[in-house]
């Protein structure tokens, strides 16, 4: 069979990982622990949904390997503080290089021009990505079940909790939310877009919200374009949505993100 996306960033990124110099674990853990606490990812979303909206969680992001160029020549620092006047709950930044256009540089600039929460969104494979991910200055750090092995999740999750990060346990299917549930994951996103093809499947979201358990914080990932579309999530019990392509091509950022908090009501 032909490699599928997800094939072919996981390869290049294990293929990076393995040529990367071994750190000290234990030391760069230590460090980590000690840095100033984050701003609390999981809390914001919670926090949005007390108060009767969805929480928007707003994507910094250039392109896509399946769209192409979205918005390469984007200011980060700009569309953060578009998204801050919108009323973003939370803030997600690309950080892959060579699929998405994203950088390091792309989340730090974001993150300093507002004091909303940010998710480094990238293909977590190791142990040295979720402590870059703390020293970079996320506060949440995405988990992809469908990346990882049992042990790999169980470790990497642990990890994250314990140098104070946030976790997004990305699923796309029953299978695969009992593999979050049995690493303790409190913070779960439906992505409706099938990485094997691409495609996205706009009811999966709402078809998975029944089966998360009670005290998960939900969130909803990719196809969602409209006011009606959050609205349907809303309803559906998420307490939040990620939403990247409908508002950095959207032109007026601000509005793009007003627009969807506009379906729970929250303008």
């Amino acid at each position: 069979m032909p490699m599928t996306y997800l094939d072919k960033i996981l390869a290049a990124h294990r293929a990076a990982d393995a040529h990367r110099p071994a750190p000290d674990l234990a030391a760069a853990t230590t460090a980590a622990r000690a840095l100033p606490a984050t701003r609390g990812f999981r809390a914001a979303l919670r926090d949005a949904a007390a108060g009767g909206e969805v929480g928007v969680i707003a994507e910094v992001k250039r392109r896509s390997p399946s769209k192409g160029d979205l918005a390469v020549g984007l200011e980060p620092a700009a569309l953060a503080r578009a998204y801050d006047q919108g009323g973003a709950a939370c803030l997600s930044v690309l950080t892959d290089g060579e699929f998405f256009g994203g950088s390091v540089a792309d989340l730090q600039a974001a993150r300093a021009a507002i004091a909303r929460p940010v998710l480094r969104k990238d293909f977590t494979i190791s142990a040295c990505d979720v402590l870059d991910a703390r020293m970079m200055g996320a506060d949440c750090v995405l988990l992809i079940v469908a990346a990882l092995d049992d042990a790999e999740l169980y470790d990497l999750h642990a990890l994250a909790k314990d140098i104070g990060l946030d976790v997004l346990v990305e699923i796309h299917d029953e299978a695969e939310l009992d593999r979050a549930m049995a690493v303790g994951a409190d913070l779960v996103g439906v992505n409706q877009r099938d990485l094997v093809t691409f495609e996205v499947d706009t009811e999966r979201a709402v078809r998975l919200a029944g089966l998360l358990p009670a005290g998960v914080v939900r969130v909803a990932e990719s196809g969602i374009r409209t006011a009606a579309d959050a609205a349907v999530l809303r309803d559906a019990g998420y307490h939040g949505i990620l939403v990247g392509e409908t508002l950095v091509t959207s032109g007026d950022a601000a509005a793009a993100v007003r627009s969807l908090r506009l379906a729970a009501g929250a303008i």
